[in-house]
């Protein structure tokens, strides 16, 4: 098995794709009978050690689909290995569209809400935060239900896990009734949005930003409801995303693997090349961008009162080091919330993400990018690199001994915990 990006390779005792829930029970229960280890697998696309182990695999993608829809209260419930994609397009059959996403839909919504995935929006928290429901099995095979409403602290642990209690079957989500969004892309400078940001994204629902490193230069992405006619795909378009963004970029890569002192070119002929773009669509078909080049991640959470000034330390750092990379650097800001393990824990927040193309060194670079980041008391995304140690996380997180209690009460034989979850929290 690998991730995604290629980075983390393992080999599991099995991997096992149950269908129903009365599967997963029965595995979770052989599994603590023969005193086995389990780890679940969504689409690989968390860059840490989430899902490696050498015992029990289990992947849920044939485990998806729709449960039941109340369109009185616009909330759905779906199959925990539902990918978001698929996921799109069940709601949206059904007139419903999730309040908010992020611009990979390859995940399944398990794997998404364990690991705190956000989209962007300052009036919007990460995904978890549309979740008002949670049924999942047990370290032991039971059944578990928790919500807004009954087993609230366990449901606060629940909405950003690990994958620590157990395997998440079934997700209810509030939802919104079918929209459309009107994205423009267009170029800017980044000293002009660090001035503005503020007003930018009290004008803009969905904001973010992707910083071309060595220049001024970023690109921006605005996104707003719109009643405009969504857009027919066409050889335009086609070119614009899949051959400019994905190809074009692709070669660009390879150009800087095999020469490093092209990186800094790179960028600035990138930066260049930045246009305006107008895309108009239901939101499913929005948030998510073609991701076709490989690379390595590190995002992190800070405050959002901090990012201002983390993005100037950040390109001091660039000037300073001359770092081999020209991946844009992805800017995007969340609302704060009440999940114990949610890195906007408490704060309203921006996340800043650095990204390595998968052929290429990334240690270096991340960790002096991480150092400016922890001097920002930055927390780290559960999915994405980072070198924070479970001493460092306990301060970063005042609610994750109530996270343990629960996990030890709803996996009391450790079924779920892996050498990687227990440096994570510091589980003996």
């Amino acid at each position: 098995m690998k991730n995604w990006s290629g980075l983390e390779k393992w080999n599991p005792s099995e991997i096992l794709f149950p269908e129903s829930e009365e599967a997963i029970q029965k595995i979770v229960k052989s599994a603590v009978d023969k005193k086995q280890k389990i780890r679940i697998i969504g689409s690989g696309h968390s860059f840490t050690k989430l899902c490696v182990t050498n015992d029990i695999l289990i992947s849920l993608d044939k485990y998806q689909g729709l449960v039941q829809v109340d369109k009185l209260t616009n909330q759905a419930t779906v199959k925990g290995g539902t990918k978001l994609k698929k996921l799109g397009e069940i709601l949206h059959a059904e007139g419903l569209a999730m309040e908010n996403l992020g611009d990979i839909d390859a995940q399944s919504i398990a794997g998404t809400i364990s690991t705190g995935t956000h989209g962007t929006g300052a009036d919007f928290g990460t995904i978890s935060t549309q979740v008002r429901a949670i049924r999942f099995v047990n370290g032991l095979g039971e059944i578990v239900e928790c919500s807004t409403e009954n087993n609230v602290e366990l449901f606060k642990a629940a909405q950003v896990s690990l994958g620590g209690l157990g395997i998440i079957t079934q997700v209810t989500l509030q939802c919104l009734p079918s929209y459309k969004l009107k994205m423009v892309y267009k170029k800017s400078s980044l000293t002009e949005v660090l001035k503005n940001y503020k007003s930018i994204n009290q004008a803009t629902r969905n904001f973010e930003l992707y910083w071309m490193p060595y220049t001024d230069a970023v690109l921006t992405k605005k996104a707003n409801v719109t009643n405009e006619e969504v857009d027919k795909i066409g050889i335009g378009s086609f070119f614009q995303e899949y051959i400019l963004e994905n190809l074009g970029f692709k070669i660009f890569c390879e150009l800087a693997h095999y020469f490093p002192s092209k990186n800094r070119w790179v960028s600035e002929v990138s930066a260049k090349t930045l246009s305006t773009v107008v895309k108009r669509a239901y939101s499913h078909n929005i948030y998510a961008t073609v991701r076709a080049v490989r690379f390595n991640e590190m995002e992190y959470n800070i405050p959002v009162e901090a990012y201002e000034e983390v993005m100037k330390e950040i390109q001091s750092s660039f000037e300073e080091n001359e770092f081999k990379v020209h991946f844009p650097i992805e800017n995007r800001f969340v609302k704060g919330d009440d999940i114990y393990l949610s890195p906007a824990f408490g704060r309203d927040s921006a996340y800043i993400a650095c990204h390595v193309y998968s052929k290429k060194k990334h240690e270096a670079y991340f960790q002096k990018m991480e150092d400016i980041f922890k001097a920002h008391e930055g927390r780290p995304h559960w999915g994405k690199l980072h070198t924070r140690n479970a001493n460092e996380l306990l301060e970063l997180y005042p609610k994750m001994p109530y996270f343990l209690k629960h996990r030890d009460e709803q996996d009391p034989n450790q079924i779920f915990i892996s050498p990687y979850l227990k440096s994570l929290l510091g589980i003996l």
